[in-house]
């Protein structure tokens, strides 16, 4: 009777192991899907008309929340590689959506939706197409641009050059650089000036130490009749990077013009900054993750932070026992870079017969 007794208990406590890993694994928040991919406000207007159709208006705006996509992922050269993209395969590719906002306006029908595409299916696209995507990071640059006319061999002030007037005008919705533009002083200027003849080695040190912004561009256009030559030093991560560009007949003082050599330099510099954040869809690390079950919180908050990484292509839970959680992860990139990741989140990881064991720094 004490032998039945006990294994009865045994059951019991069996059971009570498996009912709170089956809680961990039903109730946790993003247990098996990664993160998505959000475009908010997107706007579109039709005129109200007799055939008006509020679902094709609808598809337009899953449309134009594609392409911001893409502009945001993409680098300019592969971005023509989506352009034709069916809209029957970017509906299969949302996740969700909202209608933020309607209205009818003088017989104008307005619409503001957001959007959520599933970013695997995203990754799976680019891939199918050749392209790699990049991390959508928002980042802040310093930007210095400097005016040299060579036939009069002088350098514009900030307040009467137009490139520096214009730059922040017409920025696109989906761009990732944020231009910091300096303050107007005449020091500076002045600094400028006296290295007119050395301005392509002129460091700018003394300008850029004002600022509490470690990156940063100098944009320097050399305007010789109507040849226009730029040369740019791109400074991130302590690097330095040059790019020289050249143009034909600009007039500066027509605002199309200005306007569409302001977008062609940005252009570069979101590209630049794409390739620095690339993702390498075809490498797929595959891992097998062990986390201790006993801290729903711990598992909610583990899960979180995978969702959340745009380089882990999939996870899920294969498999769990009274005392873990094993995941299968898929990670866009090396076991050193999944290492760094994982560290700058206070995880660390000791690897046990294949399985990466997770341990919690924090």
């Amino acid at each position: 009777m004490k032998f039945i007794s006990q294994l009865y208990k045994l059951r019991l406590l069996y059971n009570f192991f498996l009912f709170l890993a089956l809680i961990n694994i039903f109730f946790s928040t993003e247990n098996s899907h990664a993160k998505t991919f959000s475009i908010n406000d997107v706007e579109i207007s039709t005129p109200f008309e007799i055939n008006f159709n509020k679902n094709e208006i609808i598809d337009k705006g899953f449309l134009k929340a594609f392409n911001e996509l893409i502009f945001s992922i993409v680098q300019s050269k592969d971005q023509i590689k989506l352009k034709k993209t069916p809209i029957n395969q970017i509906k299969g590719m949302i996740e969700t959506f909202s209608i933020k906002e309607e209205k009818f306006v003088d017989e104008i029908y307005y619409l503001v939706l957001n959007v959520s595409f599933n970013k695997k299916n995203i990754f799976d696209l680019l891939e199918s197409k050749n392209v790699f995507p990049s991390l959508p990071v928002k980042k802040d640059f310093l930007f210095i641009p400097v005016f040299v006319d060579q036939n009069k061999n002088q350098v514009s002030m900030f307040s009467e050059d137009k490139l520096f007037s214009s730059w922040n005008v017409n920025n696109k919705k989906y761009s990732l650089l944020n231009y910091i533009l300096p303050t107007q002083d005449l020091d500076d200027f002045s600094l400028i000036k006296r290295n007119i003849n050395n301005l392509e080695t002129y460091d700018f040190k003394e300008i850029i130490n004002k600022y509490n912004i470690n990156d940063h561009i100098i944009m320097i256009v050399f305007k010789d009749d109507n040849k226009i030559r730029v040369f740019n030093k791109i400074y991130f991560n302590q690097k330095k990077n040059i790019k020289n560009l050249k143009y034909t007949e600009i007039n500066f003082d027509e605002e199309e013009e200005l306007f569409e050599f302001i977008d062609n330099l940005k252009l570069v510099y979101e590209d630049f900054w794409k390739s620095q954040n690339q993702i390498n869809t075809s490498v797929k690390l595959s891992l097998n993750i062990s986390i201790d079950n006993s801290n729903n919180i711990k598992i909610n908050k583990f899960e979180r932070i995978l969702s959340d990484m745009d380089l882990i292509y999939n996870f899920s839970i294969y498999k769990f026992d009274n005392r873990n959680n094993f995941y299968k992860v898929i990670f866009n990139g090396t076991p050193d870079k999944f290492l760094e990741v994982m560290s700058g989140k206070n995880y660390d990881f000791e690897i046990k017969n294949k399985i990466w064991v997770l341990n919690d720094k924090s």
